[in-house]
């Protein structure tokens, strides 16, 4: 049989590994048994991350949601082993842990310095590995999103030609993580792209229980359901769970991609996990609370659908065994100061660590036996990620909460991070253009106006779209819209590079042209008039997080005004132009309107998918669906289009389209 590694990595393996488990990879093992039946997974071994701290790794491979798991069988048919600590055995274990690192591994800034933040986690984590006792388990995991995010993401490229490196699970590999789940994320340049991530650079297991139906990425093929570690005399059961709601299904080209119900998935599981574990976590990419739920990642309340506080409340009474949430998804920074009564359900400890390398997490935990949930965890936390800045004088106080070059593992950025910069190097560095327009499209102006009105930077990105469509493979569009919350950013006047222009589009969006008439262009102006935040909102408003209202700006061709109303049920568009007549006057014409990805997709948590707009707009407000449009997905890359466009004009400016033009008004 062979292994899934390319030939370095098989290489690799023979040379680090034992004889009888150098073939194995972190997914396919050598198999007596074929696959599991019915009501029973299969427990198969794997090869643990080399540089992690796993000493044995089995996958529990099988179908986790026709039904519950009634029992947990070994290659030979024999029943799984029984939980490895006798009664009056004591282990400590000792979990760190991150999520949504979205390629944030090391940010580079050409002022401040570079800021190493996986460096640093691997500077903590390895000084805890190396000074465990025998009987004192350190393991490291991942939550899942560890794409989508930052300049590394162009690694991937946008075809398996284009493949160059997975950078976050290369990464993550040499750090020494030792599981992961799947996020979201994992998903935006589709499952095929995934696959081969999975193949080349994830040296450790990914996991997900409920993600199923893709016609590139197989369930016990290229990820598992659950696993179970073995290290330091404790068998540690892990269930790995994504997100129903935001995840990118229904693409054309993976129409079978689905996600079932983590507390489904959960449900069926936990109690056959739990009878071979001795403490049992769940890798949970599917945000922090319930149903909507106010998180650290939102300016707002964002829908989530089945998060944290489900699966915690399901997974409490199917067991006896501790039980740890680690989760992402919301970006939420949980326990900083120490536990948080909140985050305790039914007796499962709730836990996560911001976004973008901010934090590391750690719970450590004293287990017994006979114990069970009894005084079982002795420490909830995280550790603060330093942000660099060379621009500190040494004798200044403020240094001391800057990262300094004893803070992170050198050696672990020269041997993994610093190749993947090289390879970065000429796209990081290239000049696209100038920026001449001042403070109309720099960041703070850009953050603080994105969803209250009219943005000069949106201006000249859909105005750049449209002129950009003249090149498209069906012909010019009329229009283009694109969302504020993906708008991370905005560009200082100087020479522009990639990675500064790439900062500004950060996400992995396509472009899709609908046919829409003017009746449904009316109607869309119309729910978005709902969404924008209203004065009255604006001062109790984290404009800098996500308002994930799914608020949406246009190209010139599309004016308009935002009567508000007495309230946002009430708020409607008026004054509505298309090329300067009256939309009153268009309802029956056919438009072509430019849509990101995301936009197309629903909006997933922001709802344009016919579910309640939300993230605080109050009454339950119904949203325009704009899934069953009628598409022609282009193949083409929204950011790419926008820096072939900035690339061929030389200069972004206020004569170039980046300024306010008076398309929007408010009131």
């Amino acid at each position: 049989m062979q292994t899934r590694f390319p030939l370095s990595r098989r290489a690799f393996l023979h040379g680090t590994a034992a004889a009888g488990a150098a073939a194995l990879s972190p997914i396919v093992a050598f198999r007596a048994r074929a696959q599991a039946g019915p009501g029973e997974l299969l427990m198969v071994p794997s090869v643990p991350n080399p540089a992690g701290a796993a000493q044995a790794i089995w996958l529990l491979q099988g179908d986790p949601l026709a039904g519950p798991i009634a029992g947990i069988v070994t290659e030979a048919g024999n029943p799984a082993p029984a939980p490895m600590l006798a009664e009056g055995d004591r282990r400590v274990l000792r979990l760190f842990h991150f999520n949504d690192m979205h390629n944030h591994m090391t940010d580079m800034h050409a002022s401040r310095g570079d800021t190493h933040r996986m460096a640093q986690m691997v500077h903590k984590v390895n000084a805890a590995r190396a000074a465990a006792g025998p009987e004192e388990a350190v393991l490291f995991l991942s939550a899942g999103d560890d794409h989508t995010g930052s300049i590394f993401d162009e690694l991937m490229g946008w075809d398996p030609e284009g493949f160059v490196a997975d950078p976050g699970y290369r990464a993550a590999s040499g750090a020494g993580v030792d599981l992961a789940v799947l996020g979201n994320h994992e998903f935006d340049r589709g499952a095929a792209l995934l696959r081969i991530g999975i193949e080349r650079d994830a040296a450790f297991p990914v996991l997900s229980a409920n993600v199923h139906g893709s016609a590139h990425l197989d369930m016990n093929r290229d990820y598992a359901p659950a696993a179970v570690i073995e290290a330091k005399g404790l068998r540690v059961g892990v269930i790995g769970l994504t997100t129903a709601v935001d995840t990118r299904v229904g693409q054309p080209s993976d129409p079978g991609l689905a996600v079932a119900s983590p507390v489904a998935a959960l449900t069926n599981l936990m109690p056959a996990v739990a009878g071979i574990s001795d403490v049992v976590v769940i890798l949970s990419h599917c945000g922090y609370g319930s149903g909507q739920h106010q998180s650290g990642k939102a300016g707002a309340a964002r829908l989530i659908g089945e998060g944290d506080f489900d699966i915690a409340a399901a997974a409490g009474p199917l067991t006896d065994k501790p039980v740890v949430l680690i989760g992402g998804h919301s970006h939420t920074v949980l326990n900083a100061p120490g536990l948080d009564p909140d985050n305790m359900i039914d007796g499962v400890l709730i836990a996560q660590a911001g976004a973008n390398g901010s934090h590391l997490g750690e719970v450590s935990m004293s287990i017994a036996a006979e114990a069970g949930r009894k005084a079982w965890f002795s420490h909830v936390g995280l550790h603060g990620i330093k942000r660099r800045d060379d621009r500190v004088a040494a004798d200044d106080p403020a240094r001391a909460g800057t990262e300094q070059d004893g803070d992170y593992d050198a050696e672990f950025e020269a041997a993994h991070i610093a190749p993947l910069v090289a390879l970065l190097d000429d796209k990081l560095a290239e000049t696209i253009g100038r920026v001449t327009a001042g403070a109309a499209i720099g960041t703070e102006r850009t953050i603080a106006q994105r969803y209250v009105g009219e943005l000069a930077l949106a201006n000249y990105m859909n105005d750049a779209l449209v002129a950009r469509s003249a090149t498209f493979p069906n012909g010019p569009v009329d229009l283009a819209l694109f969302n504020a919350t993906g708008v991370s950013a905005g560009v200082a006047d100087g020479p522009l590079s990639f990675r500064q222009w790439y900062d500004v589009m950060p996400y992995a969006d396509a472009i899709h042209v609908a046919r829409m008439t003017g009746a449904q262009i009316q109607a869309m102006l119309d729910s978005n008039a709902k969404r924008i935040v209203r004065p009255e909102e604006a001062g109790a408003t984290d404009m800098a997080g996500f308002v994930s209202r799914g608020f949406l700006h246009f190209s010139g061709g599309l004016r308009y005004r935002i009567d508000l109303g007495a309230s946002a049920a009430g708020a409607r568009a008026v004054d509505v132009t298309v090329d300067g007549k009256p939309i009153a006057d268009l309802l029956s014409e056919t438009f072509t309107m430019a849509i990101n990805t995301y936009i197309a997709l629903g909006a997933f948590g922001e709802a344009w998918n016919g579910q309640p707009i939300g993230a605080g707009v109050p009454g339950a407000i119904a949203s325009m669906d704009l899934r069953g449009l009628d598409y022609d997905h282009t193949g083409l890359v929204y950011r790419n289009e926008i820096v072939a466009h900035i690339r061929e004009t030389g200069v972004i400016s206020a004569e170039t389209g980046a300024a306010l033009d008076g398309r929007l008004t408010v009131g």
